[in-house]
């Protein structure tokens, strides 16, 4: 007798008086309610580190009531003779196959054993799930290749290596691995679309058909929440909302680096203005390179923290300060060389593969202190100077603050405009109320005037004055009348580079940290847009476009290196728009307005000390989203512990030792950068005056430090593979998976003869 092919029906009962219950057995964890909650597979997933493309797969999830059939028969033939359905091909399970598969990987990974209580049989698989001492599943291992066995007999098994991934309260996986999903959730396919799909043997799209419905009607499933996939373009009003509000919410990055570096420099208001508008147009050309030539993910290139700390290293030289003519210009042509060569080294590491080797040394361990010391780096700078007007400052940290967690859920017109654009409203509401301080006359010193340079002024009383004028008023800064309305950005605009051998070992280290910071962004984003994590030559191609438009900054002359911005990770994570068609558009604006002096200008006006409260927490959340990275690893392990903690605190001190050989600098330098002046008066004392500035500037840069102990310490102490995170990060298998579900990390057709002699680049 066929089964009947109603999935409401309830099962029939058990044609074996030996055996309790209705057969085949059922299996809880697997054959959920119609009802079900996907928050209790995604728990049982996790408890048990299940993945359904683990293993051979025989016997249908989907719950298919069975009738009363012969003794003789047997449960997989009678599956195999099931009912024919509009779709041939059906994905389904074999529970002894699955449970020795299980026991087998849960021994690997746990070194439990036999102790554990798993059996080959259905009941037992439950009662030694039961009983298994549960170790921290922080991240199951990388799952093996799916075999699918078509339910209607006949067809060869297909093989696909798309992983589940677990997003919020879906279980999401490429390939058939999303098949199973739908499956789990008891909606039938539309029987061409899969039939279509499995003979290609993936389902590449995170699309599927749902049966009864007609073409105009289907319903999108997109998981994690994502309001636009990578490769959707979600029209021309939501493509205008979210290219802005992706630029918009990293505003701190994008604009307030200059505010920095350029006063450090003896640069004007009018260079600083230069150079914002100089940012714009290397981050709106970075950004679309590398959605075209990249690893193509849905992320911001731009001038990174990252290459600050090296930068402001470089500017305190002591060769640079006393110079009293064009001293910005000798500082900046200093730095465009510098990031040339070590842009340079960036980009034959990425594309010569090289970097294909070294990504399998750069584990979860490695990125997580490396990131979270680029924001505790500048923990002298924040406050301190945030704190010279703390009567703005204070309460733009508090507007920061109240919109990000206190607010963070009040949606507006479908958005949670707070969240997205918190940077950008707390610095509009505090700069109007720093102008109405100012036209109402808080900052007016009697007997001091602004204009006049601090070392002219006799009276320390007024010196202070003067200072706090110049980080509170709104009126103080020159840009507005001296930046031209339209002025467009060109190469060597502040004349041909300078190449020294000391400056460009500094940043050859600067944009290898750069590139840590890149691999960790890249897989971070790829999980959040529910993506295979990209190989190791995705990664390479990557990291060698950054090489090229970081040259691009060079010869531009930003002063930095253009790479990865970390903070777009959170903002992917909150505004749930992964368009790359939206982040090429907004990159386009930000090209445009590049052009208007104006625009510069404007945003090189905005008060020191409310940029510096700005910083305050983008350096902040560089450090959490740095740290959270530990996700992937067992964050429990006594090992990663000690790695993680020990190199977050030597590399906090052993940069502090070497910045207290400056004794001199304290009368000529700012108590800010005084960190940053070791380079030329530390204790390394060689017969080689290079080799001594080299040795004293790497050494005081807190985030090389810390990618030296890191990377040493997690390669050299044993650890297993799941302890470490390598199941994602660095899974030697990678290269061999389905192309079909790498098909958004894929160059165009036109480019990808470009690519062909670089195999290794993916």
């Amino acid at each position: 007798m066929q089964p009947s092919s109603s999935s409401n029906q309830p099962p029939s009962r058990n044609p074996r008086p030996d055996k309790p219950g209705p057969w085949p057995p059922r299996i809880e964890p697997f054959v959920p309610r119609t009802d079900h909650n996907p928050t209790e597979l995604k728990s049982w997933a996790k408890r048990t580190g299940f993945n359904p493309n683990s293993g051979d797969i025989s016997r249908t999830f989907h719950d298919q009531p069975t009738t009363s059939a012969a003794p003789t028969s047997k449960p997989d033939d009678q599956a195999a003779k099931g009912p024919e359905r509009e779709r041939p091909n059906r994905v389904s399970f074999n529970p002894a196959r699955l449970g020795r598969r299980l026991r087998e990987r849960w021994e690997e990974s746990t070194g439990v054993g036999k102790s554990v209580g798993f059996s080959d049989t259905s009941e037992d698989l439950e009662k030694g799930l039961d009983r298994a001492p549960l170790p921290d599943r922080a991240v199951h291992p990388h799952p093996e290749r799916v075999e699918i066995e078509p339910a209607g007999g006949g067809g060869e098994r297909r093989r696909n290596g798309g992983p589940v991934r677990e997003n919020g309260n879906n279980v999401r996986g490429d390939g058939d691995g999303g098949q199973l999903k739908k499956e789990l959730d008891g909606v039938d396919l539309h029987g061409k679309g899969v039939e279509r799909e499995m003979d290609s043997g993936v389902l590449s799209d995170s699309q599927w058909e749902v049966e009864g419905e007609e073409p105009g009607e289907r319903e999108v499933y997109r998981p994690g929440g994502l309001k636009c996939g990578v490769t959707e373009n979600p029209g021309w009003v939501p493509l205008i909302l979210y290219g802005v509000q992706h630029y918009l919410s990293m505003a701190g990055s994008l604009v307030f680096i200059p505010l920095i570096m350029v006063p450090a420099m003896g640069g004007s208001d009018k260079d600083t203005a230069t150079v914002i508008s100089t940012m714009l147009l290397i981050t709106g050309i970075s950004t679309i390179l590398h959605t075209f030539f990249g690893t193509r993910l849905p992320l911001v290139q731009g001038s990174s923290f990252a290459y600050l700390a090296p930068a402001l290293v470089i500017i305190n030289s002591d060769e640079f300060r006393n110079l009293s003519q064009n001293k910005f210009k000798h500082i900046m042509r200093e730095l465009q060389g510098a990031v040339i060569i070590g842009s340079i080294f960036q980009t034959i590491l990425g594309y010569s593969g090289l970097m294909s080797l070294l990504v399998r040394l750069i584990n979860p361990v490695v990125v997580a202190p490396t990131v979270a010391v680029i924001g505790l780096a500048f923990f002298s700078y924040g406050f301190p100077q945030a704190g010279s007007c703390i009567e703005i400052s204070v309460p733009l940290i508090v507007l920061v603050l109240l919109f990000t967690l206190y607010m963070r859920r009040i949606s507006l017109f479908g958005n949670r405009l707070f969240l997205v654009y918190a940077i950008p409203l707390s610095v509009g509401i505090v700069w109007a109320y720093a102008f109405f301080l100012t036209s109402g006359g808080a900052y007016n010193y009697k007997g001091c005037n602004s204009n006049i340079p601090s070392s002219n002024i006799l009276l320390d009383s007024c010196r202070r004055k003067v200072e706090t004028m110049r980080r509170c008023r709104t009126d103080v800064s020159n840009a507005w009348n001296t930046a031209d309305w339209v002025r467009i950005p060109y190469p060597f605009q502040w004349g041909p580079p300078t190449f020294h051998f000391k400056t460009g070992i500094i940043m050859v280290f600067a944009s290898l940290v750069a590139s840590v910071d890149s691999v960790g962004s890249y897989h971070a984003t790829a999980l959040l847009v529910n993506m295979r994590p990209p190989t190791h030559g995705i990664v390479s191609r990557g990291i060698g476009l950054e090489g090229v438009t970081s040259i691009i900054a060079g010869l531009w002359g930003t002063g930095l290196g253009s790479t990865t911005l970390t903070e777009n990770v959170h903002t992917v994570g909150t505004t749930k728009m992964a368009s790359r068609r939206a982040l090429q558009f907004g990159a386009i604006l930000l090209i445009l307005f590049s052009f208007f002096g104006k625009i510069g200008a404007l945003l090189a006006s905005v008060p020191l000390a409310l940029a510096a409260a700005v910083l305050c927490f983008t350096w902040a959340l560089v450090v959490a989203l740095g740290l959270s990275t530990l996700r992937y690893t067992q964050t429990a392990s006594s090992r990663n512990v000690i790695i993680v903690g020990f190199t977050l605190f030597i590399s906090l001190s052993v940069p502090a030792y070497f910045q207290g050989y400056s004794p001199n600098t304290s009368l000529i330098l700012p108590s800010y950068l005084i960190p940053y002046s070791a380079a030329s008066s530390g204790p390394v004392h060689t017969s080689s005056s290079g080799l001594n500035y080299t040795l004293n500037a790497l050494l005081s840069i807190n985030v090389v430090v810390a990618f030296l102990v890191a990377f040493i310490l997690d390669n050299t102490v044993p650890g297993t593979k799941q302890e470490r995170g390598v199941y994602i990060w660095s899974d030697l298998r990678q290269p061999d998976i389905d192309p079909a579900s790498l098909e958004p990390y894929q160059l165009p057709q036109k480019i990808c003869c470009w690519f062909r002699c670089l195999k290794c680049l993916g």
